[in-house]
């Protein structure tokens, strides 16, 4: 099992970088869609779908990512004119994305509520992926050394949370959906990312890099919304009764199990960043 989570940690990491850094904008842009694509396959197992309605919206998603790629080039940085064009598409999808995750989460979990198979179903899957898309493409405008910075403090809380709580856990985040998650563990997390983001703080914008306060609220929310990343989709999980989304990635689960807790932070992430271009 080890080796085999290793062997595709391996090829996960080199089709990661190597779309990165040297595919172009467009080649960027059906990467993101691809893995998006998979993601909703996968969504649609958790709403218990059969496979004909998992493929099929696997493939919707698809269309509305070209879709967009198609109205507006520019936003996504396919065309001139991404500064202006990126903020008139992305308020559309990070604000819903941000009320979803810091209003409507957090009620979700507390009442456990269902996901059923319906519009509503489907409505959440879409409102979790598609800003999720849209921010992998637009804040590799930022440059790709940019994304990965923020992509790699997501890791880092989640590496970070594993070891702390292995270590130090005794108290129980949310038992009822995730018993291995502890108190422990999410505050050496943020601890980390507040680490991590204070030593990268000198290659951040000024309003960032010069204001402590405000870089170290950005970074605790960072953490936070993580760990309600993971642990939404943990929940979802536990309700479908399944153990990982898929079994597409060999002893790593699933996409949605790779980028649940991205899911929740980049488009909080790109929803900052173009505020403050725009």
């Amino acid at each position: 099992m080890l080796k085999t989570r290793i062997i595709t940690a391996v090829f996960l990491f080199f089709v990661f970088f190597s779309a990165l850094f040297y595919l172009p904008a467009s080649g960027w842009v059906m990467f993101c869609t691809l893995t998006a694509a998979l993601a909703a396959w996968e969504w649609g197992a958790l709403m218990a779908l059969g496979n004909a309605l998992r493929f099929a919206l696997g493939v919707t998603l698809i269309f509305i990512c070209g879709a967009v790629a198609a109205l507006e080039p520019a936003a996504l940085g396919l065309e001139p004119g991404f500064d202006e064009a990126a903020w008139r598409l992305g308020r559309w999808f990070y604000l819903p994305a941000a009320a979803f995750w810091l209003l409507g989460v957090p009620v979700w979990m507390r009442c456990r509520w269902l996901l059923s198979k319906s519009v509503f179903g489907l409505s959440i899957g879409m409102l979790m992926i598609l800003p999720t898309w849209l921010a992998l493409v637009q804040l590799r405008q930022a440059g790709a050394l940019s994304l990965l910075a923020v992509m790699a403090a997501v890791w880092l809380a989640d590496i970070a949370a594993y070891f702390f709580g292995r270590t130090f856990g005794k108290h129980k985040l949310a038992p009822g959906i995730s018993p291995g998650k502890t108190w422990e563990g999410a505050i050496g997390g943020g601890f980390a990312v507040i680490v991590y983001g204070f030593i990268l703080s000198p290659k951040m914008p000024a309003v960032l890099s010069g204001n402590y306060l405000l870089l170290l609220s950005v970074l605790v929310s960072m953490a936070v919304i993580s760990i309600i990343g993971d642990l939404f989709e943990s929940l979802l999980k536990r309700q479908a009764g399944l153990k990982d989304s898929s079994n597409i990635l060999p002893g790593h689960g699933g996409v949605l199990d790779r980028i649940d807790s991205l899911t929740s932070t980049l488009p909080l992430v790109a929803l900052v960043w173009l505020t403050l271009l725009h």
